[in-house]
């Protein structure tokens, strides 16, 4: 680490520990210095082996990161949630040879709801030392503006697309809130988002809280706590087809 600070220092370029670097990128269409530190900047362009969830848009965000990184020289490894965890094995194979390696989520950070963390499973396996970059965290960044409990909390990814089976869920849920005064978050396809929010009013209590969180740091960004019986009497929010987390506590 002396050696980056170093080179940050002095505009040297000097390599960087072999280590997993998670690198988080932006939740939407956002400038990077609202949400990511120039400390990001000097690892990856450090960095010539990436596992990615879509090497496009990877490629996309370290250009815009820094315009002088040449991505067709750069080494990509795809990780989707299509991959089969056994063909990944290799994928550390540089870093075993004392090349740094960069992981990249498509929005956010990696291994966080994302298949990134079948990599980082392996190198810890490996007894290969990971080091996760400051970035933005849709889930924790809504939960922090909710107003909920933020000392015991759980995020249960996606619910069940079929109606009845999603509000047997949502009802779950629920129980949970107020058996553990535990705060419930997730999430759903953004263009599901209205039938989500509907089942929310149709099977919840009239006084349990529901916030609506969409859009994080980007410019459409919304974000409102209201209860399930305030939510009905002011109607659903325009929702769009932007990504958000739903947060259900008592």
């Amino acid at each position: 680490m002396e050696k980056t600070e170093e080179m940050k220092e002095n505009g040297k370029t000097s390599k960087i520990e072999p280590a997993l670097y998670l690198i988080p990128v932006t939740l939407g269409k956002t400038s990077f210095d609202r949400v990511l530190p120039s400390y990001n900047h000097d690892i990856i362009v450090n960095i010539r082996h990436f596992i990615v969830e879509n090497i496009r848009s990877a490629c996309k965000f370290l250009s815009r990161i820094d315009p002088l990184i040449h991505t067709d020289e750069l080494v990509f490894y795809e990780l989707s949630e299509h991959t089969e965890k056994k063909s990944i094995g290799n994928y550390l194979d540089p870093l075993l040879k004392g090349e740094p390696m960069g992981v990249i989520s498509e929005a956010g950070c990696p291994g966080v709801a994302d298949p990134g963390a079948d990599a980082v499973e392996i190198a810890q396996r490996k007894n290969l030392k990971v080091i996760p970059l400051v970035g933005p965290s849709s889930i924790l960044m809504a939960l922090m503006a909710s107003g909920f409990n933020g000392q015991n909390f759980a995020f249960n990814g996606y619910l069940p697309v079929k109606v009845q089976e999603r509000q047997a869920k949502l009802k779950q849920l629920e129980t949970r809130v107020y058996k553990e005064n535990q705060t419930q978050l997730f999430i759903e396809t953004p263009y599901r988002n209205r039938q989500m929010f509907e089942s929310v009013l149709a099977v919840c209590r009239p006084e349990t809280k529901v916030c609506f969180a969409a859009g994080i740091t980007c410019q459409e960004e919304f974000i409102k706590t209201k209860t399930v019986s305030e939510w009905k009497k002011s109607g659903i929010p325009e929702l769009g087809k932007v990504p958000a987390i739903f947060l259900l506590y008592r």
